[in-house]
């Protein structure tokens, strides 16, 4: 999952190219490059209101016509959530699937984007009717939240090019200075890895924490870290369109024993979790969920069927 505190409004290609400022701009690849919109006039994948996951809604959802959801990537996490070339309008996988799914529920989403500490607090409080934000079942967050999962959650280690180092497993972390977002699953499974290999023994990582993607990237280019853990996703389009870097390891966003998944996330008990789930098994079935991922580059993240609050990253992982 992805928490970017908000900062001045980028461009998803300066954001993404900022780890390549000193290369010549008409030989670097972009996010056009990939085949990626990144225009307000986005031509989303739409799909038709499914009556029976309606039905399921609360009435005062049902009558107000609108779903609030809530996007916790502040400045921008491309390809996952970020910002339009116009500089307001809200784009990315998170985005596009929270469109479908109001569509199934015959509903006008309205993305509100926010802080990822704001997100959490604006569900809390009912601000939000759900989240969608790379947001990772774990056990911790299931004491608060209902979960319908609806895509497979995969994170990743970026280092320079060339570096000469993989990350197979925990071990490979030792004695490193790795980066990471503060709250997030990956920064659990970071933390884990290092006090494993601490009572083994083995040289502790240093953990490092950054404001934003931008100030990451700068430090990873610098040399300042030796690698950064972050969302499978982003990462792959930041290797693919920046050129300087390369994904050293892939993992479950859920260690080692248990496929990590993202989920529509919502208040514990307020009633909405079935009916998400219902319109994510609706856009499945008629083919729209399948068209959403492969604009994006993440079909390899699809699952078969959407499920309310199954197992997630252990509390002790």
């Amino acid at each position: 999952m992805f928490p970017v505190r908000r900062t001045s409004v980028l461009t998803a290609v300066a954001l993404l190219l900022v780890a390549g400022c000193s290369a010549d701009p008409k030989t670097s690849n972009t996010s056009a490059d990939l085949g990626v919109n990144t225009s307000a006039s986005q031509n989303r994948v739409e799909t038709t209101k499914n009556e029976a996951a309606a039905a399921l809604l609360p009435a005062k959802i049902r009558e107000r016509g609108t779903l609030i959801v809530g996007a916790g990537f502040g400045s921008g996490n491309p390809p996952l959530g970020f910002i339009a070339d116009d500089n307001k309008t809200p784009i990315g996988i998170e985005v596009d699937l929270a469109y479908l799914v109001a569509g199934a529920l015959g509903l006008k989403p309205e993305i509100q984007v926010t802080s990822w500490e704001n997100l959490f607090l604006g569900i809390d409080s009912g601000k939000y009717d759900a989240g969608f934000s790379n947001i990772t079942v774990t056990e911790k967050r299931k004491q608060k939240y209902d979960f319908a999962t609806y895509r497979k959650d995969d994170i990743a280690f970026e280092a320079k090019k060339g570096a000469g180092w993989k990350v197979a497993s925990g071990k490979d972390v030792a004695g490193k200075t790795i980066a990471v977002s503060s709250g997030t699953n990956q920064e659990k499974i970071l933390v884990d890895w290092n006090e494993a290999n601490i009572k083994a023994g083995l040289p502790a990582a240093t953990i490092k924490y950054f404001s934003n993607q931008t100030d990451t990237y700068l430090a990873l280019t610098s040399g300042r870290i030796d690698a950064y853990l972050g969302p499978n996703p982003s990462i792959a389009y930041h290797v693919k369109t920046g050129g300087q870097t390369e994904t050293i390891g892939k993992f479950s966003g859920a260690g080692p024993t248990l496929q990590g998944l993202i989920a529509a996330t919502t208040k514990k008990d307020d009633g909405l979790v079935q009916a998400y789930q219902a319109a994510i098994n609706a856009v499945i079935a008629d083919g729209t969920y399948a068209k959403v991922l492969a604009r994006w580059n993440v079909s390899t993240e699809a699952v078969q069927k959407s499920e309310i609050n199954p197992p997630g990253l252990p509390l002790t992982n």
